[in-house]
């Protein structure tokens, strides 16, 4: 068995448990998926990561850049820092960037909702803000 995350075109996400990844190809191809929030059809993988079960083999030392150590981190464990790090102020968010940026409110690292011409907006004014594909909280699975 293997399972994959998956996601309806309504942004719900959820497991789905297959023989094979053929599996869920030839089941995707029947229409037998739907998505058990809203019944969706459009139904996609998400990236997973690969899972070693051996202890891999030693990589040799590479240069880093000059002023710190080269790490790689997936995406995932990027949103997982970002959401264990930083205070959540929802839809203040625009509000309270401005404020931190105008040093009206305390320098500390937040997340919240934005529309596309907030963000925008904030990016105009020279606010450094990341857009990041971190789903509301009412929308985990």
């Amino acid at each position: 068995m293997i399972v994959f995350e998956l996601i309806c075109a309504e942004h719900h996400r959820f497991e789905g448990w297959f023989a094979s990844s053929e599996d869920f190809e030839r089941q995707k191809a029947r229409g037998l998926l739907g998505c058990p929030v809203c019944g969706g059809a459009a139904v996609e993988k998400l990236p997973t990561a690969r899972v070693q079960k051996a202890r891999p083999k030693p990589v040799p030392a590479t240069r880093s850049a000059p002023g710190g150590d080269q790490k790689q981190m997936t995406l995932a464990g990027f949103i997982d820092h970002v959401l264990m790090n930083s205070e959540d102020v929802g839809e203040a968010f625009p509000e309270e960037a401005r404020r931190i940026h105008r040093e009206e409110a305390p320098q500390r690292a937040i997340r919240g909702t934005a529309s596309r011409s907030e963000t925008s907006a904030l990016i105009d004014e020279g606010i450094p803000v990341l857009p990041l594909p971190i789903p509301a909280r009412g929308d985990w699975h």
